[in-house]
Formats: structure tokens, sequence, C-alpha cells
């Protein structure tokens, strides 16, 4: 059985680096660390020296970290168990390993199909019965932060697995996980929680008003805490805008989310949750929303590019770029990109690019008796079957 590395996830922490920050640096996935730290990979030899230097350490204190485990007898995934028989027992290096299983399981989002998460998930709800148990002081506040932070991964997993039809769990979840942010006072958590809100008024009820609002609130929240998650709040209000069709609000939108981005670096509490591909992502989907298509297609191409380790997210920005060249009436570019676009959900069943890439053929349907699209067709409908 792996053996979780709770020492080396703390130390990560301590220089101020995020998984994803920390793997931007090392040029590898994000999954990548969060197998190390759960003990399922080592690093290879080669890539020690550059990660003993990011983490601060000598050879031999990357050694020990690579090495550590949780004292105690209370190993990986028995760690919660046997927290939840022995409550009073609970440390801080035994919420740094659940911490760890928490951001291995966050990791694999973008890879896998959603219901294939949602059991794993349910088990670090049960955090709840822990931060509410005889912990006191920084254990406490730890464990009530992971339990709110595992409230936003369920919302989202049940809503990705309901193809973004079941609303109401996945709000349930985010307003639960709001309402500890507030009473812990961590206004990065609450405005994360609302803008999860946000994306089930944006592409669930397509309700831009409502998202709108959300994503205003969100942003003002962070803005004295967190410039990434305050940027990418704006980045939505851009969204919102856009669906409104108001142009003029959307490009200020864009120029504060992006002057907040700038300001973002590794310490930012939400780094992890901005990537350098969500600029062009989101203002691709502005633009295809204003009508500008030839300017939504430059963007959209160019992020899917560079979206390769997450594949969830490039399979929503494939079908948007395939929407962008359908309305430029180039079928054959569209063909490729709705193609790839499935490639992508025939190994993850993402809810929102399931939705857009049906969408998507739908409006290819005057070309249906073109042999490329009749042939993409039947993949869709393959894929249908399949979800």
């Amino acid at each position: 059985m792996a053996h979780h590395r709770n020492g080396l996830a703390a130390r990560r922490r301590t220089v101020g680096l995020t998984q994803e920050a920390l793997a931007e640096h090392l040029q590898v996935d994000r999954s990548t660390i969060a197998r190390w730290e759960s003990g399922r990979t080592t690093p290879q030899p080669w890539m020690r020296p550059r990660l003993a230097r990011l983490l601060r350490v000598n050879a031999e204190g990357l050694d020990d970290l690579l090495t550590a485990r949780l004292p105690g007898g209370a190993q990986g995934q028995d760690v919660l168990d046997h927290a939840m028989l022995h409550p009073g027992r609970i440390d801080l290096p035994a919420v740094a390993t659940l911490r760890t299983r928490f951001d291995d399981c966050a990791a694999r989002y973008d890879h896998v199909p959603s219901a294939g998460l949602i059991a794993e998930a349910a088990q670090l709800i049960r955090i709840d019965q822990l931060a509410t148990g005889p912990a006191r002081g920084r254990v406490q506040r730890e464990l009530r932060i992971l339990h709110a932070d595992a409230c936003t991964l369920m919302g989202q997993l049940v809503w990705d697995a309901s193809q973004r039809r079941d609303h109401t769990t996945a709000k349930t979840y985010y307003e639960q996980s709001a309402d500890l942010a507030r009473h812990l006072r961590d206004t990065t958590l609450e405005a994360h929680a609302l803008l999860r809100i946000c994306y089930v008024a944006l592409y669930g009820a397509r309700d831009a008003r409502a998202g709108l609002a959300l994503a205003e609130q969100a942003a003002e929240i962070a803005e004295r805490t967190s410039p990434a998650l305050s940027g990418l709040a704006l980045l939505h209000v851009a969204e919102a805008h856009a669906m409104l069709r108001s142009a003029p609000d959307c490009e200020r939108a864009l120029s504060r989310a992006e002057r907040h981005l700038d300001h973002a670096d590794g310490s930012d509490a939400a780094a992890g949750l901005v990537s350098p591909t969500q600029f062009g992502r989101l203002a691709g989907s502005c633009y295809l929303s204003l009508g500008d298509h030839r300017r939504a297609e430059t963007l959209l191409a160019g992020t899917a590019e560079k979206l390769r380790d997450r594949r969830k997210s490039r399979a929503i920005v494939l079908g948007n770029l395939t929407l962008a060249r359908i309305r430029q009436r180039d079928v054959e570019a569209a063909v490729a990109s709705l193609a790839e676009a499935i490639a992508e959900l025939e190994a993850t069943r993402g809810g929102g690019g399931m939705n857009i890439v049906f969408g998507a053929a739908r409006e290819l349907r005057p070309w249906r008796q073109e042999p490329l699209v009749a042939e993409v067709h039947d993949r869709l409908l393959g894929l249908m079957t399949a979800a």
C-alpha cells in the first residue's frame, strides 16, 4: 500500500507553492505532484536536484521528505478511519495526510469521469464529524477548511457527473462550503464557493444576470486576499456581460481580470485554481457569445494547444472552437476540432464538454449529408450511448 508523504506536501505549502505552481516550475503535470505526495510514485533521480531547490532543502532533506511516514501507525487511506475511531488523537500531521488525499482526488478531476470520484469525495465529506469533534485550535480550523474544500469538490463532481443537470445538489454543497467559509472568516474559501454557484447560474440555468451578480460578489470578496481568484471571478463577470450582449462591459471586465491575474503569484491562496490558459479560454468564450467568431477562434485554438494535460477543460475549449468554426462556415476545420473534443470526452465524460459538443453537432445538421460530418455524428451517437 502507498504511504502518503505528508511531510512533502507540508514542505511544499511552507515555501508557498501549490501543486500546480510546483508542477509548472518542474514542467510536469499537476497529477504527477499529487502522485509523489500520495506515495504512489517517486520523482526520477534527474528531477530531484531541482525539486530540492524549489522546496529549499538539501539532498538529504529531500530524501527524508520522500521516505517519511505518518507517525502512530495510521498510513495512507487508513488515516481517516483511524481518526474516526480516535478523534481525540488527530493532529496536524494527520490533517496534512488527509489534505494530500483530497489534493490527489481533486487532481484527477480533469482526467477521469467524475462519477468514479464521487465515492472517494464522499469519504472526505466525513471530515465534518472530526471538525465538530474534540479537536481544537489549528487542528480544528484546518479540518473545517478541508471540509469546506471537500464540499466544493463534491458539488463539482455531482454537477459534472449529471452533465450539469443536477443544479440543486451541487448548489447545496457549494452553499455549505460558503457557510463554513463565513464561519471561518476565510474570504478566499467563500469567494470560491460563490464562484461555483455562479457557474451553475451561467452554464446550468443560463441565467446571465444571476451569474453576473454572483461573479461580481466573488470578485469583490476575494479582491483583498487573492488577486488570482478575483481575476478568475472577473473573467466570469466578462462572460456574463457577453451572454447579455454587452460588449463594452465585457471588454472592461476582461481588462480588469487581466490586471488582477498579472498580480497573482505562487503565494496566492487560490493560485492553484488559475492556469495560464484561463484568460484565453474565457475570453474566447466571450467573443463567441458576442459574435466575433474569428477572434474567438484564434484565442480558443491557441488555448486548446496548451491544454493537453487538462482533458475536461480542453473538451470545453474544443467544443467552443467547433462552434466558432461552424459559424464561419468552415465545416472541415469544425469537424476536426469536434473529433478532438469527442476523443477527450470518450475518456472523461465531462458534463460541460458534453453539452457544448452536442450543441455543436446540432449546428452541423445542414451539412449532415457530407461524409466527414456523417462520420463524426456516428462517433457522437456512440458517445451518447456509452454515457
